[in-house]
């Protein structure tokens, strides 16, 4: 028996965890108490990693299909069936025609990414189609217009907190466990925003706000701020660029028309405001996807960073501060190329010269199914699921079948992997090595550690890395692909860092300091070389240069008579700690703690229509209909329902669209949108 320190890649935040290992077999998990970061927090994922590993429904050889089956076929003829279509694809199309998608726990692994990245390269495919076109690379784009750079939060030593849109119980454990242990210590403030009073929003100021009003929302606030000269003036006058015009701007938002639109009393808008602006160290913990996914998304994502700028919390403890990167080797290869949608949407594509590897995935099923601007005819889907987790989830399906050749790189057979033609059985990441890197990004930390192999791959399962570069010589791009094995990769990818030993040897190094106060000596990296509260490339690209309110798409302000026939507003994307997205459902235990999907509603809203606490009901749009259990709950606003996703079962992305786009970054607009909900007993 031997007990090994790694971490878990279920998901982004990557916790410490204690492997026991007997005569091979992983036997147990635990949370990793001396870990400097997670301190032995573990979710039921991570407890639950056994029951993952050596799941029933591991994919853990390659197949093929054939006559609407799987047939067992051997790692040689899997790669050379892909190669030999893929350059059939290549020579009659061209190389564009290829797509590889890359979903969350891909772009977040640095061998996932980095690998996909390079063969798309090497391929000379510049269409690369990740999450990141609808979630989180929107917040990272905002906040770069604005500082140049990407600030996140230090809320470890936050005097207030504010989770706008952000229920941690569901999502982050980590933070949901420091609040509430600050909250006890009466060192803290909190302000919670969300149309549901969630176990958090009990512990502090809550906000009930209307699905997709938070712009509204957030100008009341800085208007209260700016009015009653609560912003911290020598900040603002020494190291911001636009606060005049912004002055103006938000005179015309007052509280009083801001609880007509949000729904949130005038009053308490001001107590907010006052809290957040009075506490020395603010911080706003914005949600992962909520506030994105909306045709203001990324005006929404620049105006929580103005309500930090004006009240000085940029770079201070407690605050937003910049955690720089741990250096490492760049696998990309250069590609001059533009993905599809770097024309229509050309600040996602680029930003001051920094250009992002990624296209407009929403655009793909068009360039399936029309041919624009150019026809797709293969995929690769690595660490993906976009039939479940991409809006319109039919469209997809249908521009999937209407493929020529289709590859799944997976540990399982998901929602997408069934329409493969060739599926490549991935290990996950506890029969492999990788760096646990994402502490600087997602937990504001500059730490970073070498994920260590627990176990031996499973079956014929193979790291991601083994995969890509066996079929690149296959194709003849061997000479891109010239590391033999994972230590050849790390010493790679490691050595710019100058911690490449420390890493190895140690559980893990802090590879840098905060960049507290470094304004003060460096500015901030924007055409200004201040913070840009007025964005004059917004302006030269046809945005606003100050962000203001926009309805979403649907709404009952927006399109009254829709909902008079679709009177209840949805939210959809509500999770629970047992599940990542559309991952773990086919983990029994996991499934037995969180057995099937609920719609959430107040009981005044359900008697309202007739329906009651327990039966099934048919929610319905223009696109589709979606059945699924109702539960009532008071926390929920009335006239609205909650529906979480990932679902295969029951995909509330059957009902989406993605016809609304944000106009910046391409993001569909999906989070708040018009439904009927009936009793599907047809009472």
């Amino acid at each position: 028996m031997t007990v090994m320190n790694s971490s878990c890649m279920l998901c982004v935040w990557d916790c410490g965890i204690k492997a026991t290992v007997e005569d091979g077999k992983l036997v147990k998990t635990e949370g990793l108490a001396e870990h400097p970061i997670t301190e032995g927090y573990i979710c039921p994922r991570g407890e639950n990693l056994p029951a993952y590993v050596y799941s029933d429904s591991r994919l853990l050889y390659p197949y093929r299909r054939k006559n609407n089956s799987l047939e067992r076929i051997t790692w040689d003829q899997a790669l050379d069936t892909c190669a030999e279509n893929l350059i059939k694809v290549k020579e009659k199309y061209g190389s564009k025609s290829l797509a590889i998608f890359c979903g969350s726990v891909g772009v977040e692994n640095i061998e996932v990414a980095a690998f996909a990245q390079r063969f798309k390269s090497a391929y000379n495919t510049p269409n690369l189609l990740s999450v990141e076109n609808i979630c989180y690379r929107l917040r990272i784009l905002a906040r770069q217009m604005t500082f140049g750079r990407y600030p996140g939060e230090d809320y470890r030593k936050a005097e207030c907190i504010v989770l706008w849109a952000h229920n941690p119980d569901g999502s982050k454990g980590m933070l949901a466990k420091t609040i509430r242990e600050k909250l006890t210590a009466e060192k803290m403030e909190l302000i919670v925003i969300d149309p549901k009073k969630t176990a958090m929003a009990e512990l502090g100021l809550h906000l009930q706000i209307r699905p997709g009003t938070d712009a509204a929302l957030a100008l009341a606030m800085l208007h209260v701020i700016i009015n009653e000269d609560r912003c911290d003036n020598e900040f603002v006058e020494n190291y911001t660029k636009g606060f005049p015009e912004l002055k103006e701007h938000v005179r015309q938002y007052t509280p009083e028309w801001a609880a007509d639109v949000t729904g949130v009393p005038a009053t308490d808008i001001k107590i907010a405001a006052r809290i957040f602006a009075q506490s020395n160290a603010s911080c706003i913990m914005q949600g992962i996807n909520t506030l994105d996914q909306h045709q203001n998304g990324f005006q929404n994502s620049r105006l929580l960073s103005l309500l930090q700028i004006v009240t000085g919390n940029i770079d201070k403890p407690g605050t937003w501060v910049t955690i720089p990167y741990i250096r490492m080797a760049d696998l990309r290869l250069p590609m001059e190329e533009k993905p599809i949608g770097a024309d229509e949407f050309p600040i996602f594509h680029s930003v001051w010269g920094r250009v992002s590897p990624y296209g407009i995935a929403t655009l793909f099923p068009k360039a399936v199914l029309e041919g624009k601007p150019y026809p797709i005819k293969a995929g690769i889907v690595t660490a993906a699921n976009p039939l479940v987790t991409y809006p319109d989830s039919g469209l997809y399906k249908k521009a999937f079948e209407a493929l020529d050749f289709r590859v799944s790189i997976d540990p399982f057979i998901n929602e997408t992997a069934e329409l493969a033609d060739i599926l490549l059985p991935a290990c996950t990441f506890l029969e492999k090595g990788s760096l646990g890197y994402v502490y600087g990004v997602v937990l504001c930390e500059p730490y970073a550690m070498l994920r260590k192999k627990v176990i031996e791959p499973l079956g014929e399962s193979r790291p991601d890395w083994w995969i890509w570069t066996e079929l690149a010589k296959r194709m003849g791009l061997g000479e891109y692909f010239s590391w033999k094995s994972e230590e050849e990769i790390f010493d790679y990818l490691l050595e710019p860092s100058g911690f490449r030993d420390e890493l190895k040897n140690q559980l893990g190094v802090f590879f840098a300091d905060k960049g507290y106060y470094q304004y003060k000596t460096a500015g901030f990296p924007t055409p200004s070389k201040k913070i840009e509260i007025y964005s004059d490339t917004m302006k030269e690209y046809g945005y606003d240069p100050l962000p203001g309110y926009v309805e979403p798409a649907q709404s009952p302000v927006s399109t009254p008579e829709l909902f008079k026939e679709y009177p209840i507003i949805l939210i959809s994307g509500a999770r629970r700690q047992e599940y990542a997205h559309s991952q773990q459902r086919n983990i029994p235990v996991l499934r037995g703690l969180n057995p099937e999907p609920l719609a959430e509603m107040h009981p005044a809203t359900a008697q309202r229509f007739g329906l009651i606490d327990g039966e099934k009901v048919n929610i319905k749009t223009q696109k589709g209909s979606l059945k699924m259990r109702l539960k009532t709950n008071e926390a929920m606003m009335t006239g609205v329902v909650s529906v979480p996703h990932g679902w295969g079962s029951a995909n509330v992305n059957q009902i989406t669209t993605i016809e609304s786009r944000e106009p910046v970054t391409g993001y569909p607009d999906f989070k708040a949108i018009l439904v009927r909900v009936e009793s599907a007993y047809g009472f």
